[in-house]
């Protein structure tokens, strides 16, 4: 009986694994989450749902989703498994994003079914926007992610996303002590300099560079470049997105990019 008892102890220990000794801890680490990006769905609830947890013909995921009647947060991947919402994607020179970021689906119909030629976004619920900004809040928390790595889609993937639009209310995660904003006295000062003299597009596309945009840097106003810049008004001057560079632009830029 003794000999069975040996053996099966020894069964257990193989069973659980090998013996592992936690007494040393590297100081060189952390956490695998240091992105936080948020999306629309572009799509009514149910078919948010579909697409987020059973579509085989592009599968696609996310960690959240915020429902927007009535604003219910779903966990749909653990944190801690890559979830595939970023798709070819770069930020800060970081790249494939689907690695190291959490990732938000919003339902909101965004510009779905706008005429090519005026995009048309919708509004967010004030409910619905108080569990994504406590959701944020809860995320940034339990992974100490930066400020400046609280990002939209259309940040991250510029030539191909929009989201979450320019109704997604920014300014608001700023008040919160979420993400950065510009200081406006500061944006004030520098856009009486900007509109004397405007910058060219080599210091448009350097900057933007260095607030974390992939950009061409040509020097050229070419249609990449006009969709970053279109991404980055969304986010801080949601009132007009052309995609022109003009002195307020340059302002609210430069503020930025500061140390």
């Amino acid at each position: 009986m003794r000999i069975l008892a040996v053996l099966l102890l020894a069964l257990a220990g193989c069973a659980s694994g090998p013996r592992i000794d936690t007494t040393y801890t590297s100081e060189n680490q952390d956490g695998r989450v240091q992105f936080l990006v948020l999306h629309f769905t572009a799509e009514t609830w149910e078919s948010s749902v579909e697409t987020l947890t059973k579509d085989s013909k592009r599968p696609v995921s996310a960690h959240y989703l915020v429902r927007d009647d009535p604003p219910v947060i779903y966990r749909l991947v653990d944190e801690g498994r890559r979830a595939w919402h970023a798709g070819v994607s770069s930020w800060r020179r970081y790249t494939q994003l689907n690695s190291s970021s959490i990732g938000i689906e919003i339902v909101n119909l965004g510009d779905k079914g706008s005429p090519p030629d005026a995009l048309v976004f919708r509004d967010y619920p004030p409910a619905q926007l108080d569990a994504v900004v406590a959701l944020v809040k809860d995320i940034v928390k339990r992974h100490g992610i930066r400020p400046e790595n609280i990002v939209g889609h259309a940040e991250i993937a510029p030539q191909r996303r929009v989201d979450p639009g320019p109704r997604f209310p920014w300014k608001r995660l700023a008040d919160e002590g979420l993400v950065r904003w510009p200081d406006a006295g500061k944006v004030a000062l520098r856009r009486a300099g900007f509109e004397r003299e405007l910058p060219d597009m080599e210091w448009f596309q350097e900057r933007l560079y260095r607030h974390g945009y992939e950009v061409p840097r040509n020097g050229e106003l070419d249609e990449p470049t006009r969709r970053v810049i279109a991404s980055f008004q969304m986010r801080y001057r949601p009132d007009r997105y052309d995609g022109f560079p003009d002195a307020e632009t340059a302002a609210i830029l430069d503020v930025l990019v500061e140390p």
